[in-house]
């Protein structure tokens, strides 16, 4: 028998060392869930009024805000505009828990059942399956359709899910929540805002927050630990989905549902530097998340400048 010299053992600590860190955050992670998750049936009061001069989504985050056309419009259709784009941002958000939900079942199905690092993805399902059905509830509630995101958006999505590397999974989540998560942390304390919304938005983020966390760890982890290609891959992968979610975070329709131009509405918010400003504060901190870990090199970075998000 080959003699296990001291280089084997360091190798072998230094290999198991995330696995360890893997399984410590996951239980505390899994102790926030257990002491901070909400039943948003129980929660909120889903047989409360819409209460009159109240917004859907603040002002400032309106897609339109201090464009030509928002100074041409009433204030009333202004507050309307904010009820279907907040409908608009609840049907993206479904979409994109649902990509993740199969993303997460798929990153643990070869892990084993009774580890730590399983059974908190398992929780986070869970979350993400409550999140889905408040947000569908909650455009039920506004009185707007829904909001679907494009088919042929729609379709790219189930390349992007089969191709996606185990990093890039978990990169698509990050640009997912995060950029909701920054909007919703201005929504819930904000008082010109419908009760209802901002109770949605509140339960939104603290649950988001164990979901973030969960999403930095194994990025960071898998960036260092995964081979080049695949490295390259989800800076590409990742690039390519932050495009398309700046195309989809507002749906044109919304324009019209209020009595708009869909064109000119669409234009002008392509070219105010307010939105491009909102758009890219929501995203800095991911960005930022993502340069010190080497998603941002190469392609990447091109691709997300383009996306609009990334200044």
């Amino acid at each position: 028998m080959t003699p296990v010299t001291e280089l084997d053992v360091q190798l072998l600590r230094d290999a198991l060392g995330p696995l360890r860190d893997r399984e410590q955050i996951a239980e505390r992670l899994l102790d926030s869930s257990a002491k901070h998750s909400f039943d948003p049936d129980k929660e909120l009061d889903w047989d409360s009024a819409i209460e009159d001069g109240k917004w859907f989504w603040p002002p400032e985050l309106v897609s339109l805000y201090d464009t030509p056309l928002w100074r041409r419009m009433s204030e009333e259709q202004r507050m309307d505009l904010s009820r279907h784009e907040a409908a608009s941002l609840a049907s993206l958000g479904i979409w994109f828990e649902i990509i993740l939900m199969q993303l997460l079942v798929r990153h643990i199905y070869d892990r084993p059942v009774t580890s730590n690092h399983v059974r908190y993805a398992l929780t986070e399902i869970a979350d993400e399956c409550r999140h889905s059905m408040m947000f569908g509830r909650m455009i039920t509630w506004g009185g707007t359709p829904d909001y679907p995101v494009p088919r042929v958006y729609h379709n790219l999505a189930r390349v992007l899910k089969t191709v996606s590397t185990t990093p890039g999974s978990f990169a698509a989540t990050l640009l997912g929540e995060e950029i909701l998560d920054w909007m919703q942390r201005l929504t819930f304390p904000d008082e010109r805002v419908q009760t209802l919304v901002r109770g949605v938005t509140r339960i939104h983020v603290v649950e988001e927050a164990r979901h973030v966390r969960y999403a930095r760890e194994e990025l960071r982890r898998q960036m260092v630990t995964a081979p080049r290609w695949e490295r390259e891959l989800t800076r590409l992968s990742c690039g390519e989905a932050a495009r398309v979610f700046s195309v989809c975070f507002v749906n044109p329709r919304v324009y019209e549902n209020v009595g708009l131009d869909r064109h000119e509405a669409v234009a002008q918010v392509k070219a105010s530097g307010h939105r491009a400003e909102v758009m890219q504060s929501g995203a800095k901190r991911l960005t930022d998340f993502f340069d010190d870990i080497g998603v941002l090199n190469g392609v990447g970075r091109r691709l997300w400048k383009r996306s609009g998000l990334l200044a």
